[in-house]
């Protein structure tokens, strides 16, 4: 395994408010940790919740006696999303502070994901062993909790519309937006030479997904040119908010 990560603040924001963790080794129990949050709120408030959220998660998976991944994962979310929750409430100035989180750990062949909000996690498997510059299937893992998904769903609105709509940015599920926080599981089978890409929205709101699959595959194995060139690519589709990304070579 081989990991890469990078944020990048885009054209138009004054504060970068993505945050990523990005470990091969364990973190406590877990055999590896990997995540991306992408902050809102006021001034601030988006930049400390996302930092916030990921080093609780962090320092609480250090020390968490759980085994199970899953188990450590929920109980690190559910106790990030609590602690932050009550900073909000007793801090004026982090007023409206929450953040998104995906997170991902790989053992043996299984990859646990947790996803609160609409940063996204995919997975892209090259259907010739280890070659990713061949024909490749990138299939995305989480679902996104905004407003303008649901809308989808309901079919209130078509899938071509959904990427420009005005309320594009409205998410329905955060860490710290109350007392509790729902929050969806996913189990995924993964072979050695995948690639793993976690994501904020600032980069699947500026770039295709069949793009982010070309610009993956021009460049194969070179993990971290491939982040650069994702960024950059965010950044001339209009770089209209932060970037946060983690990349994964099995």
């Amino acid at each position: 395994m081989k990991s890469f990560s990078m944020t990048d603040i885009g054209l138009k924001r004054t504060m970068n408010q993505d945050y990523v963790f990005c470990e091969e080794n364990e973190v406590g129990n877990l055999p590896n940790l990997f995540l991306v949050a992408d902050g809102m709120g006021g001034h601030r408030a988006g930049d400390y919740a996302s930092r916030f959220c990921v080093e609780t998660m962090v320092s609480l998976a250090e020390r968490e006696r759980a085994t199970e991944p899953v188990t450590i994962i929920d109980r690190c979310i559910a106790k990030a999303n609590k602690k932050l929750y009550e900073q909000t409430r007793n801090n004026p100035d982090l007023n409206g502070a929450g953040t998104t989180v995906v997170a991902a750990t790989i053992y043996d062949g299984t990859m646990y994901v947790a996803n609160v909000g609409d940063s996204r996690l995919y997975v892209l498997h090259p259907k010739v062993a280890h070659d990713l510059t061949g024909p490749c299937v990138m299939k995305q893992i989480t679902e996104d909790h905004s407003l303008v998904e649901m809308m989808v769903r309901t079919g209130e609105i078509k899938r071509e519309e959904a990427r420009n709509h005005p309320n594009k940015n409205v998410i329905t599920r955060a860490i710290g937006a109350g007392e509790t926080v729902e929050v969806d599981y996913f189990e995924v089978d993964v072979a050695e030479g995948d690639l793993i890409l976690l994501c904020s929205d600032g980069l699947t709101n500026m770039v295709e997904d069949d793009e982010i699959m070309r610009i993956i595959r021009e460049n194969g194995d070179l993990i971290s040119r491939t982040t650069k060139e994702l960024i950059k690519a965010a950044n001339r589709g209009g770089g209209k908010d932060n970037i946060g990304i983690v990349l994964i070579r099995l």
